[in-house]
Order: C-alpha cells, then sequence, then structure tokens
C-alpha cells in the first residue's frame, strides 16, 4: 500500500455539506492501488452505538491518484468518522485525525476526523440556472453600433484595423437590437466587458462606478438592455473592478491635489509623497499602469464604497450577477462581504472571478460562484488547436483541476476557448475550422458552462490583444456558416440532454489523439467520442447497445467499436 499517496481533510473539497442533512466526503489514494475504501461513521456524541460502514467509490482519476467519495447522513448533522482502507494485496490500514494506522484499535479509541456541524449559512447554494447557461461574451465597442449620435470623436469605420485606443462605436442599444440573433444563436446568459465611464476603449480603468460611458449610452438604456434580456428569458451579468479603479477617479485625483492631506489617501497603497503619474510611486495594476491605481480594500471606506456599487447595479438596474477583474489580487475578507450584499440584493446573482489558475481558495462557497476557467482554455488549446499534448495528458489536466472544487462548483465554470485577453481560437488552430469544431463539440460536452466570445460562432479570428478584439462581422455573405451552425446544434443538444450539464464525468478512452468519455445522470448516459487525427480510427470501449446519434438522430448498433472519421466527433444518447 503507498501510503504517502492517502491524503483527507475535513475541508473542502475533502468534507463539506451537500446540503443540510448530507455530508460529502473525499479521499486520495495512490492509483490502483486501493481495492476497498471503507468510510465508519456515526454521531459525534454518539457514544453507545457502533460506526456505520459504508463502501466509498471511485468518483475521479488521474494517472497519480484516485479519489474515492461517499455522502452520509446522521441525525443532528454532527459527524465523526475515519476511513479504512484495504490495498490488492489485502494489506489494511486506518486513517483518522491522528493519521494512518497500519493496525485497527478498539473504536473507543479511535481519533475520529469530526465534521462538527453542518450550519444552515455554510451549506453552499448552488446555482442551477448558471449550470445550464450557455454564456456570451460582449465587448461593447466592437459588438454593433445602434447609436451613431453617440459615436467618440474619431470613430473608425466598422471593421478596419484595431489598435489600443481605436473606437469603433458599438453601444448599448447596438446589443438591444441583436438580442434576437443572441437568442436565436441558443444563448441565455450575456456578459458585458464594463461599460462604465472611463476614457479607455476597453473601460477596465474606471472613472465613475455609478455612470454608463456616453459612448455606450445611459442608465436608461442599460435598463432596457437588461428588461429585454428578461423578457427573452435571458440573464446579463456586468464586468466590475474593484481590484484597481482610473486614475481620474475622484479619490485618487484628490490624491494627486491635496497628496498626504488628502482624505483618500488611505484608498490607495502609495509608496511615498508626493504621488506621481509620472513616477508611478503607488500599487498599480499589473506593473507600472499609471492609469489603474490599485485600492486599499483593507480600508473599511473603500470596501463600503465598492459593495455600495455592487448592491446597486443588482437592485436598481437588475443585473443577473458580477464578473469581477483581477479578483485574485483582493482579499478573500472583501469577497465573503461582496457576496453577502449582492445575495442580499438578489438571491440567485451570481459572482464571476476572472482567476487564470486553479482558484479553491475563492470557491469554498463563501466567495465566488465561478471563475473563469482558464486552465481548460489552455488544455484546449494545447490538444486541439496546437496539437502539443495527447489525449491522456490532455484528459490528465482536466482531471486534475476538477480535484480542486465540489461538484456543483465544476458545473459552474465558464469554459471559454478564447477572450479579449486572449488570441482568438481560430487563430490558435491556425485558421484550421476543423480543429475548432472539435473544440466545439468537447467545450459544449465536458462539465461547466459553455462559453462562447462574441464573433467565434461566425469565425472571426485574430491574434492577442488587441488583435482579438475586432469588430463583429454581420455581413452574412462573410461569416462561417459552418461555425454558426455546429454551434446552435450543440447548444440545442446541450440544452435537451441534462446528461450534458449535471452528468458525471467517466473517461472511457484517452490515447493519441483519441478521446471518448461518458455523462451520465439519472440513469442516462450519453457517450462522446473525437478524433483528433487526420486519419480514420477505430476505438474499443466499454458499450454495446443501441445509440442514437444526436447530431443526426440516427439510430447506431455498438457492439465494443466505435469507428470515427478523420477530425470527427460522435454524440451518441443510449436508447
Amino acid at each position: 500500500m503507498n501510503k504517502h499517496a492517502i491524503y483527507h481533510i475535513t475541508d473542502v473539497p475533502y468534507a463539506y455539506a451537500k446540503d443540510t442533512n448530507t455530508l460529502c466526503v473525499r479521499i486520495k489514494t495512490a492509483k490502483n492501488d486501493i481495492n476497498r475504501c471503507i468510510l465508519h461513521y456515526k454521531d459525534r456524541y454518539d457514544w453507545v452505538n457502533p460506526f456505520k460502514a459504508k463502501d466509498m467509490k471511485v468518483v475521479l482519476s488521474t494517472k497519480l491518484f484516485d479519489f474515492y467519495e461517499t455522502e452520509i447522513s446522521v441525525y443532528r448533522d454532527r459527524y465523526r468518522y475515519y476511513f479504512e482502507l484495504i490495498d490488492k494485496d489485502g494489506n489494511r490500514a486506518f486513517l483518522d485525525d491522528r493519521g494512518l494506522r497500519d493496525y485497527e484499535v478498539d473504536k473507543k479509541e479511535i481519533t475520529s476526523f469530526q465534521y462538527a456541524y453542518i450550519a444552515p449559512d455554510d451549506v453552499y447554494k448552488e446555482s442551477s440556472w448558471l449550470q445550464e447557461s450557455v454564456v456570451y461574451q460582449i465587448f461593447v465597442d466592437r459588438f454593433y453600433n445602434g447609436d451613431k449620435s453617440n459615436d467618440p470623436e474619431g470613430t473608425l469605420e466598422w471593421g478596419s484595423n484595431v489598435t489600443p485606443t481605436s473606437m469603433f462605436g458599438g453601444d448599448l442599444k447596438g446589443i438591444i437590437q441583436k438580442l434576437d440573433y443572441i437568442k436565436e444563436l441558443g444563448v441565455n446568459l450575456i456578459y458585458l466587458t464594463p461599460i462604465f465611464k472611463s476614457s479607455s476603449n476597453h473601460k477596465y480603468n474606471t472613472a465613475d462606478y455609478y455612470d454608463i460611458d456616453s459612448q455606450f449610452g445611459t442608465i436608461d438604456d442599460a435598463k432596457e438592455l437588461v428588461s429585454q434580456c428578461h423578457k427573452r428569458n435571458m440573464r446579463i451579468v456586468f464586468d466590475a473592478v474593484f481590484n484597481h479603479s482610473g486614475s481620474d477617479f475622484f479619490a485618487f485625483q484628490d490624491l494627486l491635489k491635496n497628496q498626504q492631506n488628502s482624505k483618500y489617501k488611505d484608498w490607495y497603497l502609495t509608496d511615498g509623497y508626493p504621488v506621481d503619474t509620472e513616477k508611478i510611486n503607488y500599487y498599480t495594476f499589473a506593473v507600472g499602469i499609471s492609469d489603474m491605481p490599485k485600492f486599499n480594500t483593507e480600508n473599511k471606506e473603500v470596501n463600503d464604497y465598492l459593495l455600495k456599487v455592487a448592491g446597486y447595479w443588482i437592485n436598481e438596474v437588475g443585473i443577473d450577477g458580477w464578473r469581477l477583474d483581477v479578483c485574485d489580487e483582493v482579499s478573500h475578507r472583501f469577497w465573503q462581504l461582496f457576496r453577502k450584499e449582492i445575495k442580499s440584493k438578489n438571491s440567485n446573482a451570481v459572482a464571476i472571478g476572472e482567476i487564470m489558475h486553479e482558484a479553491s481558495s475563492f470557491l469554498k462557497g463563501d466567495q465566488l460562484d465561478s471563475i473563469m476557467n482558464y486552465p481548460f482554455k489552455n488544455a484546449v488549446i494545447d490538444f486541439f488547436a496546437k496539437r502539443i499534448i495527447d489525449a491522456d495528458r490532455f484528459n490528465d489536466i482536466l482531471n486534475n483541476s476538477r480535484t480542486s472544487y465540489m461538484d456543483s462548483i465544476c458545473r459552474q465554470m465558464w469554459n471559454l476557448i478564447g477572450s479579449h485577453d486572449t488570441s482568438r481560437f481560430l487563430t490558435e488552430c491556425n485558421d484550421k475550422v476543423e480543429r475548432m469544431k472539435l473544440a466545439i463539440a468537447f467545450q459544449f460536452s465536458y462539465i461547466g458552462v459553455p462559453y462562447i466570445y462574441y464573433g467565434d460562432e461566425v469565425g472571426i479570428n485574430g491574434g492577442e490583444e488587441p488583435l482579438s478584439r475586432g469588430c463583429m462581422i454581420w455581413d452574412k455573405d462573410k461569416q462561417n456558416h459552418e461555425l454558426l451552425n455546429l454551434y446552435k446544434t450543440m447548444i440545442n443538444i446541450r440544452k435537451q440532454n441534462k446528461e450534458l450539464v449535471y452528468g458525471s464525468y467517466n473517461s472511457l478512452y484517452a490515447k493519441d489523439n483519441v478521446l471518448v468519455f461518458e455523462r451520465a445522470y439519472n440513469g442516462s448516459k450519453v457517450i462522446i467520442a473525437i478524433n483528433n487525427n487526420y486519419e480514420e480510427t477505430d476505438v474499443s470501449v466499454p458499450a454495446k447497445g443501441k445509440y442514437k446519434n444526436l447530431i443526426n438522430n440516427k439510430i447506431t448498433k455498438i457492439d465494443g467499436d466505435i469507428k470515427l472519421s478523420s477530425m470527427d466527433f460522435l454524440i451518441l444518447k443510449v436508447c
């Protein structure tokens, strides 16, 4: 038995409340090492009755580890438990709060792990509407110009070359006019990059958190947009920057004017006086970005101001949540307060973090509901677009990522393949559409929330920003209808088959460039097979019987083998 691999703690994701009466317990062991894993448990105050025993099952595996899991319930929701492990040679070990033993002790002497109490306030309330969403990100200036009267000076011709400072006139009325297009695509959640008053085209240097930038419209336009989304059963999330402000924000302007005598001097993190935008002797976003001074969110006045902003737009305008820029550089305490604030205005509101790496400390249930899943994006690019990793490595990367989170959080991750901050996926593919089609098929059948960056659906390409922020193509003759139709098909398949939303993920085959996996939910199963090769291939999988091809609705029979055409995929549902 590989004892070095055995691991458990009484914290997410190894122990957490599924609801007020159910505790989810997980333990990590070495891959293919344990033959049987048993959880012994009972009420922590029960000194009379014996421990109950329950076999745990492997719910997730990586190249190195197996993760056993089970759910338990006891009266009054106060738990004590320990593990019994038996390896393939019959060796036994016991894990409790004191550590690992290779002998069994008297039950009265067991120093059990204890999950003292499931408090209702500590139960994470997952968001079913978020899990069932398809996200569409809009970079507002580049989507559609619906009101030329508010175009800023120097507005360029639609579709011309982009620069870091170029403006094209996209606005809120333009989005309103194109909502039916978005609805027809199948999208039910829109995410807008910042629309608040700002001097840039991207608006991540906020000048006024309570005002819409005039080039985008007015607060009434924002209210109309939200209202029109809701009429179409679509939700909408705004983007906020609470890590830093713009240098033209009132508090920073007062600091520049009054220096150490400013009443806002503690709103920012300065290196000394006089504060100087040329010397940049203050903490900024990234390194030396003078027009993005970093807030001191340890300051209560700053906290109070930003939390009121968060509540205002939910309460007054009706948005359904926030995407939060650079949120991993803001304290956990702030996001705990933020969550309470937005939930007090709308219990269904969500908080999505821009975190480009593993983020378990923000996703324990008391702060964020999800993040932009950049680890997913990077793996998809490496496997489908650049083809520098094989299916086994690709599968292992994603499996490792899921080990960090509760199941509900995994179903809420925003699975993007491109954004305004990165190259377009089609460009990553060297414009090889067949590679992007496979990535889309995987994106919409994997665990999590599929995320479309505006224009990907019609074949927009572009390198790193600002090139990835090109104007939306509205001329149908210039759109890629092959991609557009695939997006519509995959969105519809996902909506019609809850296995792809709520189902478990079980890898059936991951070798070379071929990936086959199963999504199972409530006794129903869907098999997804993807051939990321330019040659036909036959794959042996543990599947037999009749299946419905969800792409063409034809019935096919499988007897342990699946034949895949070059650069093709199948989505098969058990009949």
